[in-house]
């Protein structure tokens, strides 16, 4: 199964050829437009604030803190291209993790009050750099993303998962080694979990984050709750229980804070895991568990919004005003997340064309916003577009598709791209992501997190090197 590169279609003209021939209902702007005044650069209202511009960056681990949970100079570097990028919209840097056990990986942040405020010198750092570049950060919102892993827990040792997590699942309790109830969180569990989440948003006000994301997305716990239609007791079963936890810590968060704006990042549909096939092409792992998919249909290969919706009407009631959409998960169905043509290690081919995978989450979105219009949607999913990325961004948020488009392996390799495109700049393409993966294969091998083809920076690194030889040897 072969699809053409992007980088292959040469013009515009020819990209659209493509997704005509293909089926691929894709939005296109052939004129990008520059200036304050265009479609990616207006600004937007939300929580009485003023946001500069339609670009929004995505939270992106870097496995490169300290093992108390302390920034390093990666971290920092990192977060100041984030303030150099122009964005106007930074949502939650990086996930950060509300007590040691729910951490991804050793080297996650961690906020605790004893890091508070090494972590308030990063988000200064970010704001100082903004300023530098583009005169003030009166229009500029930074968040920061609270999260447990659950399920995807590595706080100890890079190789070795130690999931927590709320149900059984055949092929996802495989993958990590759950062989008992052990790992299950209890209720009581759950509510010191909850509690957890509000002293970690406490810690990010003092800091002076504009609003925390309680995480929903990615098949870490909060999202695998959504799903948990095993699970007996309070968190569990029916809709009212799976969303109880949402619901108690942003109800905890208003009462502890003052005036603490909270946001979700929500994995708005879910595919059953996938698995490498014939030729290493992705195919449903046997013996999944569709009925266990948040947003996925009877099958687990399609959508079904219908329960997302409920929980959109939900947060509104809720006081959330802001949703930062994602799909599925980079562990078990990673073509419908961040679609690439090169896969990461543990990954696999892909099983469609991935322009098939932007669309559908374009989709998603766009459909969520046509049902609550007064929900401010960043979207997600637009990296593998690549060249014809602001086209058709400037698309999407002219035909009120999505409020803010979300950049994240992009902003690796070409963090600038936001101020570019507003600015009219010549458009870099030696710096444009051409998903080559690295950036996801280093921290699935232990290697800090980076962009290793296109960076100098990371280019010059001598984790490169070890990248390539670990990359080499699984190929063999």
């Amino acid at each position: 199964m072969s699809y053409p590169r992007v980088a292959s279609l040469k013009n515009g003209e020819a990209f659209c050829r493509h997704l005509a021939d293909s089926s691929i209902d894709l939005p296109f702007d052939e004129e990008v437009q520059t200036g304050p005044q265009s479609p990616l650069g207006r600004s937007l209202q939300v929580h009485d604030q003023s946001i500069g511009n339609r670009f929004c960056i995505l939270p992106m681990e870097g496995w490169d803190g300290t093992p108390d949970g302390k920034p390093t100079d990666l971290t920092r570097r990192r977060w100041q291209n984030f303030g150099l990028s122009g964005a106007k919209l930074i949502w939650g840097g990086e996930a950060v993790a509300v007590r040691h056990d729910g951490r991804a990986n050793p080297n996650q942040l961690l906020m605790t009050k004893a890091n508070c405020g090494e972590i308030a010198s990063l988000r200064q750092e970010l704001v100082q750099t903004h300023e530098e570049h583009f005169g003030n950060s009166n229009d500029l919102m930074v968040g920061l993303q609270l999260t447990h892993s659950g399920r995807y827990s590595r706080p100890n040792e890079k190789k070795r998962p130690e999931p927590r997590t709320v149900q059984r699942n055949v092929v996802l309790d495989r993958r990590v080694g759950v062989e008992d109830d052990t790992a299950i969180f209890t209720d009581d569990e759950l509510k010191q979990l909850t509690d957890d989440f509000i002293v970690a948003a406490v810690e990010a006000e003092r800091a002076g984050f504009t609003f925390v994301d309680v995480k929903h997305c990615h098949g870490y716990l909060g999202h695998e709750l959504l799903a948990g239609v095993d699970r007996p007791g309070r968190y569990g079963g029916s809709f009212e229980n799976r969303t109880r936890f949402l619901s108690d810590i942003v109800e905890g968060i208003r009462g502890a804070t003052n005036g603490l704006n909270i946001g979700v990042r929500l994995s708005v549909f879910d595919f059953v895991p996938y698995c490498p096939g014939e030729d290493r092409i992705g195919v449903p792992e046997p013996g999944n568990e569709p009925r266990k998919t948040f947003g996925g249909n009877s099958t687990g290969d399609g959508m079904d919004l219908s329960e997302p919706s409920r929980l959109l009407e939900l947060m509104y009631r809720i006081g959330i005003r802001m949703v930062c959409t994602t799909a599925g998960s980079p562990y078990y169905n990673p073509h419908i997340q961040r679609p690439a043509f090169f896969p990461p290690s543990d990954g696999y081919q892909p099983p469609e064309d991935p322009l098939v995978g932007v669309a559908r989450q374009i989709l998603a979105v766009a459909e969520s916003k046509k049902q609550h219009p007064e929900m401010l949607f960043i979207g997600s999913g637009y990296t593998y577009l690549q060249d014809y990325l602001p086209n058709v961004a400037q698309a999407v948020v002219e035909r009120e598709m999505a409020d803010s488009i979300g950049l994240g392996r992009m902003v690796l390799s070409y963090p600038d791209l936001p101020a570019d495109v507003i600015a009219g700049n010549n458009w870099q393409r030696k710096k444009v992501c051409r998903t080559f993966s690295d950036c996801t294969t280093a921290p699935r091998e232990g290697i800090v997190s980076g962009c290793y083809p296109l960076d100098p920076f990371y280019k010059a690194r001598e984790e490169r090197e070890l990248l390539k030889a670990v990359k080499a040897k699984l190929q063999k």
